[in-house]
């Protein structure tokens, strides 16, 4: 076997923690981190792209996964059947380019989206579409927006956070 990406589920808020005992180990970690544009100037700037979760590049012939499992901050690595599943090339460059563009952006953007105001939906089966955002919902993780279908009838959509982007003004 050779070397892949996998996902390494971490103890509640211990992301960084456990990315930096896997640098402390050796082993070629990702830890997706993105700001925030907080309203509280006390809150964290910086927050997990995926809480909970980090990636891992390694050969699992060559390293015992239970060494992640009793890792300090981890609880071993995400498995399907038995089996770590390892995440593809083109999907882990997909979010590194990903989490590139919204810290070159300057942060995610939406800690300061108020209720009525106009989203964009970039990604899922409604991308391109316009709508309007609700409320964000327990966890920040995920957010509400209305959307309208036939009949002008607003329709309530829940969707993970990253998928909508404020509407640009003209």
């Amino acid at each position: 076997m050779s070397t892949a990406w996998y996902v390494l589920h971490s103890k509640p808020r211990k992301e960084e923690f456990l990315w930096e005992q896997l640098l402390a180990h050796g082993l070629d970690a990702f830890c997706p981190r993105i700001r925030v544009q907080t309203v509280n100037p006390r809150a964290r700037k910086i927050k997990p792209y995926f809480p909970g979760y980090l990636f891992v590049h390694l050969d699992l012939e060559r390293l015992n996964p239970s060494m992640l499992r009793w890792m300090p901050g981890a609880t071993g690595l995400v498995s399907f059947g038995g089996e770590p599943a390892h995440v593809p090339y083109s999907l882990m460059h997909a979010i590194q380019k990903r989490v590139e563009e919204i810290n070159a952006a300057g942060g995610e953007q939406l800690e300061s989206l108020q209720p009525g105001e106009p989203v964009v939906i970039q990604g899922g089966p409604f991308a391109g579409y316009d709508a309007i955002f609700d409320a964000r919902l327990p966890g920040n993780e995920r957010v509400r927006v209305l959307l309208k279908l036939l009949q002008k009838r607003q329709v309530s959509l829940d969707l993970p956070a990253g998928q909508i982007q404020p509407k640009k003004r003209r």
